[in-house]
């Protein structure tokens, strides 16, 4: 707890003590209403006064507003007892409220401590400490064992293994060595290490993530935004019903103590704090949750989405597999194959496309660089690359067609780039892709959950795509598409209250992340287009994250509605049970705190939605 929680803890106990002496200790009439008045002012002093100044500001229709007006008539009535009573049960909601969102927001402030709190910078041969955001890029960091990594970067020097748990949520190490991408935020546990800065802190992993964090509270649920409209105008009309209660029936048949004792036992059970408290607090506890499992959702509208999604579209390279290529036939036609892949391997040097590294490796020899002249990219074909004044095409039938070469297909399963001259048909390269372990898994729990559909959309050959489909357990296929071509289907594929989710490697999938209903970044750990675009990023390769996702967002929703529903039903009841002279002023304190109270823990499962994985 808190110094406040603990203040207030102290408060309630005091005043709990005093009215119980009040009530027991003999006192003729006169004295007995200043014994009251100790539990009364300890319990409520700081609720009075807010209600005050809140009255002085214009802001009369709060809860602090309903508590005061209550009690202080229930002390007019000489109903001491019930006044002090409900003063003190207010603040043990109040400090539940307290407790159950600071546990929700130590969660996320777990991810706050990823913040380093300085860079260990070679500079003129020295190591001088600055703080992070003062390290330039292309600089050099040492790392020592036990502190965190301050910025993205690659290591350079030594080896060590990194606890990666604050931002995926798994609690086994990941070894790095010389020639690794690290990332900041990670906690470098067995050997210093030398690291080479790719990026000033702003643009950090850390950075972005934090910035993420820190904002997703601006992003609220619809159920979220209509409850707080909702307790705009409850408020107000309780307040006026409460007077007509007051007033009205008394004019017709008197008897104005007891009618104004049903409007202060009105007021009471109209206390809105319950939905105001449990809405925010379960979507909160919701984000917490899935944060502890490396999965950072931007804003409750997000998880209210999710747990409604009823299509889910995967990019399929680096999303469903593995995106490692693996050269795995080479078909020449008027050549050697060693020919052919240096050939290949010239055209694909200035692509930094995972195709094209696989070729690279395949090759294994150094490249000439001296050779190579003009290079032309063309997303979703190839390479158009000038190798000793000739144009080589790699890339493919699509840039076969452009180049003018007459291509054939091939009778092995693959990726197939093909090479081509002048128009002179060179021959092809066969390349494979993995599917990834969990891929298989994860689709078949996603049918599980009720998702009614799963959709892939890909550049690759339909041939291909189809025969990873059919692994991985995916309904549809759509493949040999443009980045545009993506975007189109997405589009093709949107239906109003039926969400949409995208599944992308956050590399080149932003445009396709950015308009679906929900965007997922996979594997983004230092992917800047996955966290600026996606409304949900998966801080590891886990496609099984998906599934947990839903079900996280799914509960949380879940415990929304129960508690909507519940902390409206007792209200109803109690407040026609009130008006009408069948409820006293206890239960009036049930309807309020003790609502508050049961939705609060119940909101707090949500919480525990995400467990970190041991």
């Amino acid at each position: 707890m808190t110094r406040k929680q603990k203040i207030l803890l102290i408060r309630i106990i005091a005043a709990a003590v005093t009215l119980a002496a009040a009530a027991l200790i003999p006192a003729d009439d006169k004295i007995k209403p200043f014994l009251f008045l100790v539990p009364y002012i300890i319990a409520g002093y700081d609720i009075i006064k807010r209600a005050a100044v809140n009255i002085i500001h214009g802001q009369i229709f709060d809860e602090k507003f309903l508590m005061a007006v209550a009690t202080i008539g229930a002390w007019v009535l000489s109903e001491y007892t019930e006044a002090s009573a409900v003063m003190i049960f207010f603040q043990i909601g109040e400090l539940f409220e307290s407790i159950a969102v600071g546990k929700s927001r130590k969660s996320i402030a777990g991810l706050m401590d990823i913040k380093p709190e300085s860079a260990a910078v070679l500079r003129d041969g020295k190591e001088i400490r600055v703080p992070p955001e003062e390290v330039e890029k292309g600089e050099l960091v040492t790392v020592r064992p036990g502190e965190k990594i301050p910025l993205d970067g690659i290591v350079v020097q030594g080896s060590s293994s990194v606890n990666t748990a604050a931002l995926t949520g798994e609690s086994l190490p990941r070894d790095i060595d010389v020639g690794d991408r690290v990332v900041s935020g990670t906690v470098n546990l067995t050997g210093a290490v030398t690291v080479k800065t790719e990026s000033v802190y702003k643009d950090s992993t850390v950075a972005k993530i934090l910035d993420m964090v820190e904002n997703s509270s601006s992003k609220k649920a619809r159920t979220e935004n209509f409850i707080t409209r909702f307790s705009r105008y409850y408020t107000p009309c309780v307040v006026g019903a409460a007077l007509l209660l007051a007033v009205v029936p008394p004019l017709f048949a008197g008897e104005w103590i007891k009618w104004i004792n049903r409007a202060l036992i009105f007021l009471v059970v109209s206390c809105p704090c319950a939905l105001v408290i449990s809405v925010p607090l379960s979507f909160f506890g919701g984000i917490g949750g899935a944060s502890r499992r490396g999965i950072l959702i931007k804003g409750s509208n997000f998880v209210e989405a999710l747990a409604k999604a009823d299509t889910i579209v995967f990019d399929k390279t680096g999303t469903l597999t593995t995106g490692t290529f693996t050269v795995t036939a080479v078909h020449p036609e008027k050549m050697s194959e060693q020919e052919l892949l240096s050939v290949a391997a010239a055209a694909e040097s200035c692509s930094n496309h995972p195709i094209a590294e696989s070729i690279i490796a395949a090759h294994g020899s150094d490249i000439d660089r001296a050779r190579i002249g003009k290079v032309n990219e063309y997303a979703g074909m190839g390479v158009e690359s000038q190798i000793d004044g000739e144009y080589i095409y790699a890339g493919n039938q699509k840039l076969m067609e452009k180049a003018g070469a007459v291509w054939h297909g091939c009778h092995i399963a693959g990726t197939v780039i093909h090479i081509a001259k002048k128009g002179e048909y060179l021959g092809h390269i066969v390349i494979t892709d993995r599917l990834k372990p969990d891929a298989a898994g994860a689709l078949k729990e996603l049918k599980r959950l009720g998702i009614s559909k799963t959709v892939m959309l890909t550049g690759d050959r339909t041939e291909i795509a189809r025969r990873t489909a059919e692994e991985a357990g995916i309904d549809e296929v759509r493949a040999e598409l443009l980045p545009d071509g993506k975007v189109k289907e997405v589009e093709s594929m949107l239906r109003p209250g039926k969400p949409l989710a995208f599944t992308g490697d956050g590399i080149n999938d932003a445009p396709v992340l950015a308009r679906a209903d929900i965007g997922i970044a996979m594997g983004a750990m230092g992917s800047d287009a996955a966290i600026e675009a996606a409304d949900i990023v998966l801080m590891d390769d886990r496609l099984s994250a998906i599934p947990e996702a839903v079900r996280i967002a799914r509960k949380t929703v879940r415990i929304v509605w129960q508690n909507i529903i519940f902390a409206l039903a007792v209200k109803a009841a109690v407040l026609t049970a009130g008006a009408l002279g069948y409820a006293n002023m206890w239960l009036a304190i049930f309807a309020d705190v003790g609502v508050a109270v049961i939705v609060i823990i119940n909101a707090m499962r949500a919480l525990s939605s995400g467990k970190v994985r041991k």
